[in-house]
């Protein structure tokens, strides 16, 4: 009986702490929301900005009266405008097609580089695994002065095939990065019962590791994209004429015009150059997290 009584008596107490965990759960919880909450608002606000101001006349954003947060006569006139700028559209291109090459040759180099750092275990690969990531931590700010000087030498100075050639630079340390801890994540019984029935080694990276490893490819595809196609600096610094920009640094020199800043289409030229990103975003955002958590776990 008195077991039974110490039983009895002890059987609150698991249920005062399960009461006190609840409590601790749900205030984690709500100040998890409350503060999630602020950091959406606080970021929110330059693309709601961003929104308002392209939908008002130069009238309206210069006027000093009236809410600048709120449309009086909203207009798509400034999207009309750009959209149709033969400028617009040449910088829009450049920047398409600077990104498509980007994107293919620099994934095809980080691909190779990663599968063969990561399998084919030569000697010296995890020293030069570990320096090809290193690169990426050196800031472009310091690189674009000497590569002026090497790509002036190849006479290539105002001309987009030197972006072509300076934006693998930045994007392939770190995609190569990505893959490498991706394709340590997978079993090496699979490539080397493929050896052993007389697979060579691209055979086995294309019809194992690539379909395997299409997550992390994914992920390292939009980190190349995003480099190139949001990169200011480089064009800024290696292209000057009107035919040869780029989306973002066109847009600030043609709507930029000593102190005089239209506003309006400068929000709009901002909205439709995020436009592409944001819908790779939307998509592909379960597979960059899935490459980018794989890579920074394994190898």
């Amino acid at each position: 009986m008195s077991g039974a009584s110490a039983t009895a008596g002890d059987l609150p107490r698991p249920k005062a702490k399960v009461g006190s965990m609840e409590r601790q759960r749900r205030i984690a919880l709500w100040s998890s929301y409350i503060a999630l909450s602020i950091f959406v608002v606080i970021f929110l606000i330059p693309p709601f900005y961003m929104i308002v101001t392209s939908l008002k006349t130069s009238a309206e954003i210069s006027a000093q009266a009236g809410n600048p947060w709120i449309v009086k006569d909203p207009t798509f006139e400034n999207y009309w405008e750009l959209m149709t700028n033969a400028a617009f559209q040449r910088y829009f291109i450049n920047s398409v097609w600077v990104t498509a090459v980007t994107v293919t040759l620099s994934m095809t180099i980080a691909i190779l580089a990663a599968f063969s750092l990561s399998r084919m275990g030569f000697k010296g690969s995890q020293v030069l695994s570990t320096g090809v990531f290193l690169t990426y931590l050196v800031p472009p700010s310091l690189l674009f002065i000497p590569l002026f000087q090497i790509l002036g030498w190849l006479g290539l100075i105002n001309s987009t095939w030197s972006l072509v050639l300076l934006f693998p630079t930045l994007a392939v340390p770190f995609c190569t990065w990505i893959m490498i801890g991706y394709f340590a994540s997978i079993p090496k019984e699979l490539d080397e019962a493929a050896i052993m029935d007389g697979a060579s080694y691209m055979q086995v990276l294309t019809r194992i590791f690539i379909p395997v490893a299409l997550p992390g490819i994914i992920a390292a595809t939009i980190f190349a994209f995003t480099v190139s196609w949001a990169q200011f600096l480089y064009p800024l610094a290696f292209t000057t004429s009107t035919d040869q920009l780029l989306l973002p640094v066109g847009i600030v020199t043609t709507l930029i015009k000593g102190d005089v800043f239209n506003w309006g289409q400068i929000m709009t030229g901002a909205l439709l150059g995020a436009l592409p990103p944001l819908v790779i975003y939307a998509f592909l955002m379960d597979y960059y997290i899935a490459g980018l958590t794989a890579g920074a776990t394994k190898g």
